[in-house]
């Protein structure tokens, strides 16, 4: 269970969508985020996941937020969740936008809907969905829709490669029609092509901060069901992205059309599979958006209620509290959607990056056993999603063109698919002053 929940989360329709989405547009350079997405499965379950599990277990800890500031004074410990808190449901609301935009996009392509009509329909099940359960209830409910994301990032795949010819015709036709497709560099060289592939395989350094993912891998019982569940999610994720990397290839060789992006998941099912199994494949990128929004909702309540303690300064239950930030999320979250549009992947890109970097470098130097002081965690944390927004607003406004030659290529990194200043960068200065802050090089006994 823990292993499925987590890959859920972790992939949600980004994955069945957006990545499936962006390979179909940008080609096979896109297979460079592949061995980073793996390798953060295997950061957080190998390397981080025996720390997080045994603390967790003997300290009773609820967020991952406990985990950030333990061995820390209460009155340092309120600064640091405060602002972990208010930086969770920031992302998170970027992040559920995403999702709801997935869901929209099932409802008008599947039954002709308007987008506000489908996004509020989306949102209102959604909603209701993660009220009714906990945390408990989110797992059982994401392994299910795991399986059943797991069963469709087969079938779509296979039904695609047949109908354009079979894995040699798919990859001839397109080394003929489209060799820029084919090509591993995206078209960059030197030390662009470099930046390049840093950024794209750097997505993977988010998972290290997701507080969503973490508190699956304190949540896990012991040593050997946390082995047992890397073995079942890593599985999965070979298997979802492979997946869909196979179906960006049989879309492009089928000559959809370019402007499909997103959709070619849907328009391949709808065109391919019989009734009953486009079902489930529309079934399954609910389940995709369902078990991610439940999870986001579970950790961003959690942080308000438990880590700010509103419950006890309230003396309302920690459920209760819970509700109210669910709500107020998911409202803040349609309103974006419908008033900034964007892409599924562009929206969870950002959201992922920002976390990572705001908190992966203090969970690495934890798990390093190191215990900097409470001041070094709380500007490492602000740091890291300081410079993530920094460049990711750098990216969205940079200028056309560059006066000279070293802007143009620092505006070539900022702009192109995998920007290296956005994905990895963000991760250094908070190491350094996690690691280099008088008192940090302290080990634990």
């Amino acid at each position: 269970m823990a292993g499925l929940s987590y890959a859920a989360s972790t992939s949600s329709a980004w994955a069945l969508l957006g990545f499936s989405g962006f390979m179909f547009t940008y080609g096979v350079a896109a297979l460079w985020m592949l061995p980073g997405i793996w390798g953060g499965y295997v950061l957080v379950w190998l390397w981080f996941g025996p720390l997080l599990g045994r603390e967790s277990r003997e300290r009773r800890w609820v967020t991952p937020t406990d985990f950030l500031c333990a061995n820390v004074a209460t009155a340092e410990r309120a600064r640091i969740a405060a602002l972990a808190t208010l930086l969770i449901a920031f992302c998170f609301i970027f992040y559920i936008a995403a999702q709801f935009d997935a869901a929209a996009t099932a409802f008008t392509t599947n039954f002709a809907m308007g987008k506000a009509a489908s996004l509020l329909l989306s949102a209102g099940i959604i909603l209701i969905y993660c009220l009714l359960g906990g945390f408990w209830a989110a797992s059982v409910t994401d392994t299910l829709q795991g399986l059943v994301m797991m069963l469709a990032a087969i079938l779509v795949p296979v039904f695609a490669v047949i109908a354009a010819g079979g894995p040699a015709e798919i990859l001839a036709g397109l080394d003929q029609a489209e060799p820029a497709f084919r090509d591993w560099s995206g078209g960059y060289v030197g030390f662009t092509l470099t930046g390049f592939v840093l950024g794209m395989a750097g997505v993977g350094l988010g998972a290290c901060g997701q507080p969503q993912l973490l508190a699956r891998l304190m949540a896990v019982r012991g040593e050997r069901e946390r082995k047992r569940g890397f073995m079942i999610a890593i599985t999965w994720a070979v298997i979802v992205y492979v997946g869909m990397s196979w179906l960006a290839l049989s879309a492009r060789s089928l000559a959809l059309a370019p402007d499909t992006g997103e959709q070619i998941f849907y328009l391949l099912a709808d065109s391919l599979l019989p009734p009953v199994l486009a079902g489930i494949v529309i079934a399954s990128i609910l389940s995709a958006v369902m078990s991610t929004v439940d999870s986001l909702l579970l950790a961003a309540s959690a942080a308000v209620a438990h880590d700010l303690g509103l419950a006890q300064r309230t003396k309302r239950g920690e459920v209760w509290i819970s509700r109210i930030v669910m709500t107020l999320i998911v409202v803040a979250a349609v309103v974006l959607a419908l008033s900034l549009p964007d892409t599924i992947f562009n929206r969870v890109l950002f959201a992922w990056s920002a976390l990572g970097a705001a908190f992966g470098p203090l969970v690495i130097a934890r798990v390093m056993r190191r215990e900097p002081p409470a001041a070094a965690r709380f500007w490492s944390i602000a740091t890291g999603f300081g410079l993530t927004v920094a460049f990711y607003v750098l990216g969205t406004f940079a200028p056309a063109e560059a006066g000279n030659a070293a802007m143009a290529v620092l505006i070539d990194l900022a702009t192109m698919p995998g920007d290296p200043f956005e994905r990895a960068i963000p991760f250094v200065p908070p190491l350094l002053i996690l690691f280099l802050w008088p008192g940090s090089l302290r080990p634990v006994a």
